[in-house]
C-alpha cells in the first residue's frame, strides 16, 4: 500500500479508538516516525496529512531539513538526544520529546536562551525501567519538573513513554494505564514552565492501545512506511 493509503488507514484506526473511549479523534496527533525514511517519502506523509514528524538522530534532521522535508508540518526530535547534538535540534523542532535527564534538560535551555526562545520538550519515562532504554524512573519526575521549572529557555509541555515490546496487550496496557495515573498526577501540581498537555506513547504495533489509556499523541513509523531497510 502507499504511503498515502497507508496514513489513511491509521487515521482510521485512531478514529475508532478515540470514538470508542469517549474522544474526538481530532484530540488525537499522529507524528510519523521517519528514521532512515528519505526526504521524498516525508513529503509523502506530508501530503498524506499526518500532523507531525519525528526523526530520532540528529544528522538525519539536518539532511532533510535542508531537502526542505518537513516543509507544512512542525518536527519533532524522538531519538535519545545527547547534550553535544542539542545545536542541532534546538529551534529545529517544535518539540524534543525524549528530554531525559536534567544534564539535557540544562543543555537544551542553555541552547535555547542563547538562541533567544523557549524550546518545548517532553519528559520521557522508563516506565518500564528497561536498562537498554532512556529515560527518568517515574520516583524521579518530580525533582527533574522542580528542575525545569526554573529552567527559562525550555517549557515542559507533558511526558514521553516507550514501554517493553509485548504482544500481550493486557501487559501493555497496564504500562500505558500508569503512564496516564503519572501524566494526571503532575497535571494536577502547580510548576512554573510545566503544561501537562501531551501524553506521548503508543507506536504502530500499540497505538490504539495507548489512545485507550489516555494517549493524545501517538509515533508511528511502521505502520506508515512500512519495514525499515
Amino acid at each position: 500500500m502507499s504511503i498515502y493509503d497507508n496514513v489513511k488507514r491509521v487515521r482510521e484506526e485512531i478514529a475508532g479508538a478515540a470514538v470508542k473511549c469517549g474522544r474526538s479523534p481530532e484530540d488525537i496527533l499522529l507524528v510519523a516516525a521517519s528514521k532512515r525514511n528519505s526526504a521524498r517519502r516525508v513529503r509523502e506523509a506530508v501530503s498524506a496529512g499526518v500532523d507531525a514528524l519525528g526523526e530520532n538522530v540528529a544528522r538525519e534532521l539536518a539532511e532533510k531539513n535542508a531537502q526542505g522535508a518537513y516543509a507544512g508540518v512542525p518536527v519533532h526530535f524522538i531519538g535519545h538526544l545527547q547534550t553535544n547534538k542539542v545545536g542541532g535540534v534546538v529551534g529545529v523542532c517544535s518539540l524534543i520529546e525524549s528530554a531525559d535527564s536534567e544534564r539535557v534538560l540544562g543543555a537544551v535551555a542553555r541552547r535555547a536562551e542563547i538562541m533567544g526562545i523557549c524550546q518545548d520538550v517532553l519528559i520521557e519515562i522508563n516506565i518500564g525501567a528497561e536498562e537498554t532504554k532512556s529515560g527518568i524512573p517515574p520516583g524521579q519526575l518530580d525533582s527533574v519538573l522542580e528542575y525545569a521549572s526554573g529552567l527559562s529557555g525550555v517549557r515542559v509541555l507533558g511526558l514521553m513513554a516507550i514501554p517493553p515490546n509485548s504482544a500481550d496487550v493486557a501487559r501493555a496496557r497496564r504500562y500505558f494505564d500508569e503512564m496516564h495515573r503519572l501524566f494526571v498526577d503532575k497535571e494536577r501540581k502547580m510548576y512554573d514552565n510545566v503544561i501537562m498537555r501531551y501524553l506521548s506513547m503508543g507506536m504502530s504495533a500499540s497505538f490504539v492501545e495507548a489512545i485507550y489509556s489516555g494517549s493524545n499523541m501517538v509515533r508511528v513509523g511502521t505502520a506508515i512506511f512500512g519495514e525499515r531497510a
